[in-house]
């Protein structure tokens, strides 16, 4: 290989690299998905990040949405604060009834939504406003119409380590 093709090489990978990066950043799931422990949702335009956390020491696990650009800044939302799970065998899933339910090892639900409409195509989407919202596939983006919304269960907020 010539030395006048290694910068143009070195720029082709760099730029292959990037774009795997920004492929894998996923910010929704569908029935068929789930996120676990040490998987995330990350908002569109990437300010906000879902996903399971330790708080200081603790070995305790939450889910919880926080600020992604902004390095050990603290939670913004925990839904399962209440009731931690005690171990990295978290999932986070929507069930046949269009629900979201936080399950831990034994398939306990840890934590749900409940949502009084069965969608036919749920979708969970974290949006680059940092709200968490269950909406139904195909229907408008309007907010009238979410199943349910984060923003509509501020929790008291636990420190991120």
């Amino acid at each position: 290989m010539e030395s006048s093709t290694l910068p143009f090489t070195f720029i082709v990978l760099n730029l292959v690299f990037f774009c795997f990066q920004i492929s894998l950043a996923v910010d929704s799931i569908t029935r068929s998905q789930t996120v676990t422990d040490g998987r995330t949702l990350v908002s569109k335009d990437g300010s906000f990040e879902l996903g399971f956390f330790s708080p200081g020491s603790s070995k305790s696990r939450y889910l919880g949405i926080w600020y992604k650009k902004i390095p050990d800044t603290a939670v913004v939302w925990v839904a399962n604060r209440v009731n931690p799970i005690n171990d990295s065998s978290g999932i986070l899933a929507i069930n046949g009834r269009g629900n979201v339910l936080l399950l831990d090892s034994s398939k306990t639900v840890v934590w749900s939504t409940n949502s009084s409409k069965q969608p036919q195509n749920p979708v969970l989407q974290l949006l680059d406003s940092g709200n968490l919202v269950l909406r139904d596939d195909g229907k408008d983006g309007n907010s009238d119409n979410y199943l349910w919304q984060s923003f509509d269960y501020p929790s008291d907020i636990c420190g991120r380590a």
